[in-house]
């Protein structure tokens, strides 16, 4: 049987590109897994279902060594696992090389083996890199003044008056909360912000 697995690393990104390849590999459209979630690691559950789908002999399509997955131990130990436990065939269609169909001989082996040790280690690189871009692109655009997470909404009139009486402790906190219309946690986050005499 022929598969094809294709990994995107959000619900928004589109898998577009990759199950184009998969057309063109003529991968049946039932055959195609397709998980929406991080390559961190492989707890993905259609990765797993089609491992449990996986028996000797098969061939497996994969986009390209990112694709799946981006930690450089786990990609190692998922090959060896396909390769060696399930007896199947990869074809990573980005990199010829990584094709284990052919070269089945100890040159082709190592080959192979040098190529996937590289290319594993680039996808875990990049993945470190996403991080650290995302990082320094938060702390940029915070010292530009961009706000995060949802605008803080405007306090309600009596918002001043009701935190003096509850400062004061002639009201409770889920009370003044319930008299300015908002939940108590938000209350008292407001509350920790206006400085009052």
């Amino acid at each position: 049987m022929v598969y094809g697995y294709v990994r995107v690393s959000t619900r928004e990104q589109n898998e577009g590109r990759q199950m184009l390849a998969m057309h063109r590999k003529e991968v049946p459209r039932d055959n195609i897994y397709i998980d929406k979630q991080s390559g961190k690691d492989f707890e993905r559950p259609m990765y797993n279902q089609m491992m449990e789908r996986l028996k000797e002999d098969d061939l497996i399509y994969i986009k390209s060594i990112d694709r799946l997955g981006r930690n450089y131990e786990e990609i190692q130990e998922q090959w060896r696992i396909l390769t060696k436990e399930k007896k199947v065939d990869i074809v990573v269609i980005d990199m010829e090389l990584l094709d284990t169909r052919r070269g089945k001989d100890l040159m082709g082996t190592f080959l192979s083996d040098v190529v996937l040790q590289v290319l594993s280690f680039v996808a875990e690189n990049e993945r470190k890199n996403i991080r650290e871009r995302q990082k320094e692109g938060i702390e940029a655009a915070k010292m530009r003044g961009v706000q995060f997470g949802r605008p803080k909404r405007d306090l309600p009139d009596n918002f001043t008056q009701v935190c003096h009486k509850w400062r004061k402790g002639e009201i409770i906190g889920r009370e003044a909360a319930r008299l300015c219309g908002m939940p108590l946690t938000t209350f008292y986050g407001r509350a920790r912000e206006i400085v009052m005499d």
